[in-house]
């Protein structure tokens, strides 16, 4: 029995991993050519960690990451507002990483290929469409090709032609009238070289991470995202995934953001390319199993880049598929059992961030409240509502520190189906 996977993104290699390590068939069928690594820095919490962990890739994830140690936000004058220790240093079993994206899709690609096969994942093979048969589902590709097998898991991304199939009716990626342009610089490492930061508020602001480790001169990899909003009626409402951007576009909001911890001006300058983004999400689907297939990742739950829950969901997603195959068998019960547990949750945080109930919306309170200028953030806002809506977020997001540290495994050691 053969699960076929449409896309070969984090989240449909993940899977493949997951059902080579419970000894269940698959093929992942990925619409490019030759997979490269795209993108930039993410960040993956101790949840999304643990998983990849259990599937032995904790020497891999070293050798292209940095565990996280704090999360950090600032107004826009570089005051702080509220500062937390993150991964282990916060009292989690597992750390948290800031890597960059394509780094973690090419060693998930190469692990798979390593453990599977080369033969486990055919490129050059974009998905069209699915049909549900008598003895399991059919993938369709673009080139007219049909793939019988059992199950079928949708992993093709936000732009998914499952989906697509699913809800015909959807349109494009719904635009919020933000642009983010995203970069990485060589530059100072700041605040101990191993944190996170958010500056600014919900019409300006910028995140700054490092993704490789500080070298002897204290130079590390920056990971960093500007981002500005503007009317959604304005001409930047576009959607070019990859369009090299002009700083010049919005260097300027950023031009007095140069702090004694950081320089904003400088960092912006000193990217050598630097690629613009519309933030996007689609609302929420009331199903995602349809017979003998089902969506995950970005085709199931896309949502605004906040609070680090993109790919890690992708991961959870990946895992929580394998453990209902261990429990109901290669099986619609299985799919169906996934999406019951999973889409409440993912429609939960994707709602949160869509309403500004993400963990950086105390950058916007503090901004109404006293334009960013304080002395003591207690005078703002007290330390303990602070606390309070950070953990709130990491309840509803599935990392709480004692939940997740008390929950067993999604997939037990050595479980085969």
């Amino acid at each position: 029995m053969t699960i076929l996977i449409a896309g070969g993104g984090i989240a449909g290699l993940t899977l493949g991993l997951t059902l080579h390590q419970i000894g269940v068939s698959f093929h992942i069928y990925e619409a490019t050519a030759e997979i490269k690594p795209m993108g930039v820095g993410i960040n993956l919490q101790p949840n999304a960690v643990r998983e990849l962990l259990d599937l032995g890739l904790a020497d891999e994830l070293d050798a292209i990451g940095v565990k996280t140690q704090q999360y950090g936000f600032y107004s826009k004058l570089g005051k702080t507002i509220w500062e937390e220790p993150r991964g282990t240093w916060a009292g989690y079993a597992w750390p948290q990483y800031s890597v960059h994206r394509g780094a973690l899709q090419m060693m998930l690609y190469r692990v798979l290929l390593d453990r599977a096969g080369p033969d486990c994942i055919t490129t050059g093979a974009r998905a069209s469409g699915f049909e549900n048969t008598a003895s399991g589902a059919s993938l369709l590709l673009a080139d007219g090709r049909r793939i019988d097998g059992d199950l079928i898991v949708a992993a093709d991304g936000i732009h998914s032609a499952l989906r697509a199939q699913i809800a015909p009716d959807e349109g494009a990626p719904i635009w919020n009238g933000r642009i983010l342009w995203r970069a990485t610089t060589r530059a100072k490492a700041f605040l101990g070289g191993a944190s996170m930061v958010m500056i600014g508020h919900d019409e300006v602001r910028l995140v700054a991470y490092p993704i490789s480790t500080p070298d002897e001169n204290g130079i590390a990899t920056l990971n960093w995202i500007a981002e500005k909003s503007f009317d959604r009626s304005a001409a930047w409402k576009k959607e070019d995934w990859n369009r090299a951007a002009d700083i010049n576009d919005f260097l300027p909001d950023f031009a007095n953001w140069q702090f004694d911890w950081i320089d904003v001006p400088a960092l912006i300058k000193a990217a050598e390319v630097v690629y613009e983004y519309p933030m996007v999400d689609r609302d929420p689907l009331d199903r995602w199993t349809f017979g003998n297939v089902t969506l995950m990742g970005d085709a199931a739950h896309p949502t605004y880049p906040i609070g680090s829950n993109g790919a890690g969901q992708a991961i959870i997603d990946a895992r929580v598929i394998g453990a209902r195959i261990l429990q109901h068998g290669i099986t619609t019960a299985a799919l169906q059992a996934f999406e019951d547990e999973v889409r409440p949750i993912a429609t939960s945080v994707a709602r949160a961030n869509r309403s500004g109930n993400g963990p950086d919306a105390v950058l916007q309170q503090v901004e109404d409240l006293c334009g960013g200028d304080f002395d003591d953030i207690n005078t703002v806002i007290p330390v303990t509502k602070l606390a309070a809506h950070a953990e709130k977020y990491k309840t509803l997001a599935g990392f709480s520190i004692k939940t997740l540290n008390a929950k067993p495994s999604i997939i037990t050691a050595g479980a085969r189906v």
